[in-house]
């Protein structure tokens, strides 16, 4: 699944062909994915200038002066730039087109969602998908005193508790693994056991792999490619995703794999405690 560096590096890739453009067509190839497409939708935003992108979460965000168009990626989606005229193949559900060029949606598992935030209904915050979300991990306002104050109460494991987002926003399976291993923290201790020492840690690791990772072009498993049609390389980089029964890239230990809520997870027993 996309999860933030490559929601976020899709954005990047779009920002320059859409920003101050204006739509001038909109193509559905069916009436929705995993919800409905919004009624009215091409006429609320043909016509429209998009203002700028943004991102909330795993949510790519286009505003236009009337509101905003919330993006998700689902499970294999992905968004990409073309010229206009370019023939739709099978899973290419929806077209927003800036005149010679436009941005298609491709979802084989139809798993993601367009959705429509008007602007009278305030600000885009307060959409329901949106308004519970946790601190953005790469902005101000998230830090290891959030971690700490936010998880006194929390008894569940720290991996469940980072993949719930109503703490922090956007750290999903790949990255909680990784993040857990930079921090020396077994992601089967419960949340509320983990020190602020600790948390600062875990704060930083999370900054700096989400970082990495959209600086690398994010992650590429099977479906995933950016706006530019490219894959991501961070999955070269791993210490611990996906890599049980292999050497710890530290300690020489053997990588394992458990299941948390149903989601794998990797961790080395020895550099993570």
């Amino acid at each position: 699944m996309p999860e933030l560096p490559e929601v976020e590096v899709t954005r990047l890739g779009l920002a320059p062909h859409v920003e101050g453009f204006v739509v001038t067509d909109l193509v559905l190839r069916r009436e929705g994915l995993r919800w409905p497409f919004p009624s009215q939708l091409k006429d609320k935003i043909v016509g429209q200038r998009l203002q700028k992108t943004g991102r909330r979460g795993k949510y790519l965000l286009l505003h236009f002066a009337s509101g905003t168009v919330l993006i998700h990626l689902g499970m294999s989606g992905n968004l990409r730039v073309m010229p206009k005229g370019t023939p739709a193949q099978k899973h290419d559900h929806v077209d927003i087109v800036f005149g010679k060029q436009l941005i298609r949606l491709t979802d084989p598992r139809r798993f993601g969602a367009v959705l429509w935030h008007d602007a009278a209904d305030g600000a885009i915050d307060e959409h329901l998908l949106l308004r519970n979300l946790g601190a953005e991990p790469l902005q101000d306002g998230f830090d290891a005193q959030l971690l700490f104050k936010k998880t006194r109460q929390r008894t569940a494991a720290i991996k469940q508790v980072l993949l719930a987002g109503d703490i922090v926003v956007g750290v999903g399976n790949i990255y909680a693994s990784e993040s857990l291993f930079q921090a020396g923290i077994n992601p089967k201790t419960a949340a509320y056991r983990i020190s602020l020492k600790r948390y600062q840690a875990l704060a930083l690791a999370i900054r700096q792999i989400l970082a990495a990772a959209i600086v690398q072009g994010g992650s590429t498993l099977k479906d995933f490619v950016g706006a530019d049609g490219k894959t991501g390389y961070f999955q070269q980089n791993y210490f611990v995703y996906d890599r049980a029964g292999e050497p710890c890239r530290v300690c020489q230990g053997i990588i394992r794999h458990i299941k948390q809520g149903q989601r794998s997870s990797f961790y080395c027993v020895n550099c993570q405690k």
